[in-house]
């Protein structure tokens, strides 16, 4: 520990810089991926009118999904772009763990649009229920 306090001390425009990339990163990828919903918030907005569109493929969906969510693979989102970008309710994009959903909200380009913090693993991880689910 002391010889990372002095090679800290012996190069500190080196650190200065690692901060400031650091904090510039985190900055861009907050406003890169959009608006993030923790799961415990998307009863709340759903109930408010808000829709939820699953990118994850059709089989994956299949095996369990969040009530009331409508699936677009992420493969064929480009044959939907018209009738997304058409909505005016708030709309929360889900995948896997919240990558895909990240690019799909960057790719609509509405204020609208978020994305569910974590993705269906988020959600899960949080003990909300999947419709669908195969019961272990």
């Amino acid at each position: 520990m002391e010889r990372w306090l002095e090679f800290m001390g012996n190069h500190p425009v080196l650190f200065g810089i690692l901060f400031v990339l650091l904090i510039a990163f985190f900055m861009i990828e907050g406003k890169r991926s959009g608006k993030k919903v923790p799961p415990s918030e998307l009863g709340l907005l759903v109930n408010q009118g808000a829709q939820v569109i699953d990118v994850r493929p059709a089989p994956k969906f299949a095996t369990g999904h969040i009530s009331g969510s409508r699936n677009i693979p992420f493969g064929e989102l480009k044959n939907h772009l018209e009738e997304l970008r058409a909505m005016t309710a708030p709309v929360v994009i889900v995948c896997d763990v919240g990558m895909q959903s990240g690019a799909v909200v960057s790719m609509i380009g509405k204020p609208n649009f978020m994305r569910l913090e974590g993705g269906i693993n988020g959600y899960q991880a949080a003990g909300l229920p999947l419709v669908g689910a195969k019961k272990k």
